[in-house]
């Protein structure tokens, strides 16, 4: 049996302090000791290192009348390093850029030349994936003018130039640790890329590894339902669950699977893929999409949503069934009580049925969350 070395136990509790930093916010020494169940010197020698490494600084004193070192709270330094969440639709480029705590510094959208605009996400319109989304007005690249056209171009900024522009306005100087981008279409776990081109336009073979060389930073793409489990589990309907299928319904139909906490890709990406499935109908995607559906009444709409939920209930017994997209958020807990009873008589696996909860995009919200992840990793240890 291997025993912790003195430079692990350290590691461990220099995270365990940083993690509860960022849960609760600036503590105090005597609250860090309290939480954390280390002695005064441990705690002590803790704060001295995350000091000097530029971890940790003082943020404030506790209390009206206390003055010295127990008095002084210590916080995470939100500088210590900046990520990118990238949304990428068929439509439009969405960016959000967040300090290590998590906290939004800024923003920003490109449409899609050719694809029209349409409304920001949590703006009123849809943004789920595969769903309609734009911006609330249209930016010039960077800001400052438009950016000089690749070669051949035509004069039309390609794909990976108006990615690079949106995320330099929305990081404003700011140098990015980590980027996180969320398209369409299965994403090989092996490597990272797409397995088949999607339908975004100027998506072309070769793109990550232009968005890369633009960048000059670490860059991990996955796919769109997938971070929006993300955010489903972190901040959603499913937070506190282990086990659950987020089906997501808008212009397509989509599934995440997220299983003993982690989301399950499959051997190339195409876990949870139901909408490729043939019934004597047609296709699942087809019966399921956000304007058949919208046609339909509500009884015969949660009976086809039913019966697509049915075919992961059947295999993986998740428990959980969230909602997604714009049928899900449109639907709310009337629909998801509708479907809930519809999959009852389906399957012998009890099974709970919720709509989505996560406000505005969820998408782009999970893609900055899996960056944080990424980055904290590094930074923290």
């Amino acid at each position: 049996m291997k025993t912790a070395t003195p430079a692990t136990a350290r590691a461990i509790n220099d995270r365990l302090v940083l993690d509860l930093l960022l849960e609760r916010g600036p503590l105090t020494a005597p609250q860090l000791r309290e939480l954390t169940g280390l002695s005064r010197p441990t705690v002590s020698d803790l704060i001295e290192r995350l000091r000097d490494g530029g971890l940790i600084e003082v943020a404030g004193e506790c209390g009206e009348n206390r003055r010295g070192p127990n008095a002084r709270l210590f916080g995470i330094v939100a500088g210590r390093a900046h990520v990118a969440g990238v949304d990428v639709r068929r439509t439009a480029v969405n960016v959000t850029v967040a300090d290590i705590t998590g906290r939004t510094v800024g923003s920003a959208v490109r449409d899609l030349p050719g694809s029209g605009s349409g409304s920001a996400p949590g703006s009123g319109g849809d943004a789920g994936p595969g769903g309609p989304s734009g911006s609330s007005g249209t930016a010039e690249p960077g800001g400052t003018g438009a950016v000089p056209a690749p070669p051949g171009s035509g004069g039309t900024p390609g794909l990976s130039a108006l990615i690079g522009s949106a995320v330099a306005e929305a990081a404003a100087g700011r140098a990015l640790d980590t980027v996180v981008l969320g398209a369409p279409g299965l994403v090989d776990p092996r490597h990272g890329d797409l397995v088949a081109p999607n339908d975004v336009p100027g998506w072309e073979p070769g793109l990550l590894q232009e968005i890369r060389r633009d960048l000059d930073v670490p860059v991990t793409m996955e796919n769109e339902v997938n971070l929006a489990a993300v955010t489903e589990h972190r901040t959603g309907a499913a937070t506190g669950r282990d086990d659950f299928v987020l089906l997501w319904l808008d212009d397509g139909l989509g599934s995440a699977l997220v299983l003993d906490g982690r989301v399950r890709r499959g051997a190339s990406g195409g876990a949870g893929e139901i909408g490729i499935l043939r019934t004597a109908g047609g296709s699942l995607c087809d019966l399921v999409v956000a304007d058949v559906l919208r046609d339909l009444s509500r009884d015969d709409a949660a009976g086809r949503i039913a019966a697509c939920a049915f075919a992961l209930v059947a295999i993986l017994d998740p428990g959980l069934v969230i909602l997604g997209g714009s049928i899900g958020r449109e639907g709310g807990d009337d629909l998801a009580e509708l479907v809930e009873g519809r999959l009852r008589d389906l399957s012998p696996a009890p099974t709970e049925v919720r709509a989505s909860t996560v406000e505005g995009n969820a998408v782009l919200q999970g893609a900055v969350l899996t960056a944080l992840d990424l980055t904290r990793d590094r930074v923290f240890g």
